[in-house]
């Protein structure tokens, strides 16, 4: 991922922001404000998006806006500093304070509200930004919804005071692993299925999937729970090499062991459009025309995976000797 020039002029989807606020929520957790450096509008969201932001070093990271989507004139984001990560959040710890100029992308949502009658939202750890902004909105549109939020321990519980004060208080239960008698016991607290209602699940990958097997456990179906992650799993089998054609009569590309589709294609002067470069946000996604992907990425739902119709080349493979993409997307 190449970092835009300093002076460079920025994508026509790129605002620039300045952050007006830094306050700490937990331990190792900065909450950022963020403004528009021109005065010009934000551009809009809805709860459950996320951001692009240039780090400070031109790394570029993804984050999700925690603050109720009425306000439209600034974005909240809260980073948790993590010392093992890709040094994204070390990068905004030390060196983004007020005053700091950044460059954002425009908002996008892969992890939206559903129309339904309830919507159970389950988050642990920092998986509690976007559900803030999607319990501010289910609160403004008079929605029935229940929060259920665990952290490891008071300390490091994320918006704590403000889940406190906020209108929703009543509709939120707060469990912190420290203390035996206040932990999150999925079997027992997250609610069976019922008619047009929804989970979201959002926090480290260990509790999503004892969650999601808890919710798999009690009925719930795959239409109604909605994921976000933060990471993909740390290891991925590098798979063995093949080839990549661009279109039916296009070059054929050759990918080895080890390197991914997108360094590749990138090599071979066809660079794809690269954000998280995890599997996860879903900005490389392309069409596929021939030929079995080995699916890697966490984006695609099952069914689309099943499909073998579009992967992702920044992590994903080929089952087959040869694998025909449209890069016309």
């Amino acid at each position: 991922m190449t970092p835009t020039p300093s002076g460079a002029a920025l994508p026509p989807d790129w605002t620039t922001v300045e952050v007006s606020r830094r306050a700490s929520v937990a331990d190792d957790i900065a909450l950022f404000e963020l403004r528009p450096a021109s005065g010009r509008p934000l551009p809009p969201f809805t709860a459950g998006a996320h951001i692009d932001v240039r780090l400070p070093g031109g790394a570029i990271r993804q984050y999700s806006l925690c603050n109720d989507p009425a306000e439209s004139d600034r974005y909240e984001l809260a980073i948790q500093r993590e010392p093992a990560g890709r040094g994204g959040s070390q990068a905004a710890h030390a060196h983004v304070d007020v005053g700091t100029r950044l460059e954002v992308g425009s908002p996008r949502n892969l992890f939206a509200l559903q129309a339904g009658r309830h919507a159970v939202l389950l988050a642990g750890g920092i998986g509690i930004t976007p559900l803030m902004a999607m319990a501010a909105q289910l609160t403004r549109e008079e929605r029935s919804f229940e929060l259920h939020y665990s952290a490891r321990s008071t300390a490091r519980m994320a918006f704590r005071e403000r889940l406190a004060e906020a209108p929703f208080a009543w509709r939120s239960r707060l469990y912190v692993d420290d203390v035996p008698s206040q932990r999150f016991d999925a079997a027992r607290h997250v609610p069976d299925p019922a008619p047009e209602t929804h989970a979201y699940v959002c926090g480290p990958g260990g509790y999503m999937d004892h969650v999601v097997e808890v919710l798999h456990a009690k009925g719930w179906a795959d239409a109604h729970i909605h994921l976000e992650r933060f990471s993909a799993p740390a290891e991925r089998d590098p798979g063995d090499a093949f080839e990549i054609q661009i279109g039916h009569d296009g070059p054929v590309i050759a990918v080895p062991a080890g390197q991914s589709v997108a360094a590749a294609l990138a090599a071979a002067g066809h660079a794809v459009p690269l954000s998280c470069e995890q599997g996860i946000c879903g900005t490389c996604a392309t069409r596929v025309l021939a030929g079995v992907p080995d699916h890697q990425d966490m984006f695609l739902t099952e069914a689309e995976k099943a499909a073998n119709d579009r992967f992702t080349p920044c992590c994903s493979r080929s089952r087959s000797a040869r694998l025909v993409i449209d890069l016309a997307r």
